[in-house]
């Protein structure tokens, strides 16, 4: 495993698969992301606006670097359904040095 510092592992919740889809094609074809997984159904508790919401949700992982945040994170603003969207980024400490050269490759222009 080579040192993958660099890296971040960006989580994402949206209202929808046809949602999901669209921030992550757009974030791929746009090279602020490597990949993006969606996982179609993810059951979130939380309080919002004075009471307590349940709801299915889908979640999205998402592979980027760290100098990639800056234009993600307001990317998915844009695109995102919420008012206040789950936008979670996870250092990644390892990564094998294969997939390491493809998120860089993937990531330049």
């Amino acid at each position: 495993m080579e040192n993958a510092s660099n890296l971040r592992l960006v989580l994402v919740t949206t209202n929808a698969f046809d949602n999901a889809q669209n921030i992550a094609r757009i974030l791929v074809s746009e090279r602020l992301a490597a990949c993006c997984n969606i996982v179609l159904s993810t059951y979130s508790i939380y309080g919002w606006r004075g009471a307590i919401r349940e709801s299915l949700e889908v979640m999205l992982f998402i592979k980027t670097t760290e100098e990639q945040l800056e234009f993600l994170e307001p990317r998915i603003r844009e695109l995102h359904p919420y008012d206040i969207p789950e936008i979670i980024s996870l250092p990644l400490s390892s990564a094998s040095s294969p997939y390491l050269n493809w998120m860089m490759e993937s990531l330049t222009i």
